[in-house]
């Protein structure tokens, strides 16, 4: 999703305060806010697939499974950073406000052209800063193609391709095929993935 340099400076309260009663999502860095455009049907299918596959694995676990309009609120280098990450699981009893989390165990972004730069590199340096994650997943939308950061793999990252390729988070017991993450989609004449017509 875009982002779109707002000329505000606020504190994390106020920008809590007035998120709750916004009509647009704005992430916070550092006293200065983001507006996030909206996304894209690919995008929207590739997320909904992931989170539903993770939310249905996860039911009547002790674990929670949050979908774009969750924030995770952490610090870097002394600035507060407010996130809404395409997809969350979070496990921790530690994580009790009802408006974001500080303890995620799992952090997906679904890419695209504008927001890969970010999430490759802003966001992971840091995501994972967090101690409790354990792993950090990136979800092409044009294109058949996930890396996941793990903690235990000392973040290097595993790169996923082939529809039969598995997506597994051993720490939780799951993992779901890439043909099931990108469900729906279809190639287009050009290699890139569209939205399969109704």
């Amino acid at each position: 999703m875009e982002l779109r340099k707002a000329d505000i400076r606020l504190s994390v309260e106020d920008y809590l305060i007035g998120e709750r009663q916004s009509e647009i999502r704005h992430e916070y860095i550092g006293g200065e806010i983001y507006a996030m455009a909206g996304a894209s049907e690919e995008h929207n299918v590739v997320a909904g697939n992931t989170f539903i596959a993770l939310a249905t694995h996860l039911r009547g676990r002790p674990c929670r499974t949050f979908m774009t309009d969750m924030k995770v609120r952490l610090q870097v280098i002394g600035d507060e950073m407010l996130y809404y990450p395409d997809i969350m699981v979070a496990c921790d009893p530690r994580d009790t406000d009802r408006y974001f989390k500080r303890y995620p165990s799992v952090l997906i972004e679904v890419l695209s052209p504008d927001t890969e730069r970010t999430d490759r590199r802003e966001k992971r340096f840091s995501y994972l800063g967090i101690e409790t994650l354990e792993a950090y997943i990136l979800v092409a939308q044009d294109r058949m193609e996930v890396t996941v950061f793990r903690k235990s793999a000392d973040w290097q990252p595993e790169i996923l391709r082939a529809p039969t390729d598995l997506l597994q988070l051993p720490h939780l017991e799951f993992q779901v095929a890439l043909s099931a993450i990108y469900e729906g989609l279809s190639h287009r004449p050009d290699g890139t993935f569209r939205v399969t017509p109704l």
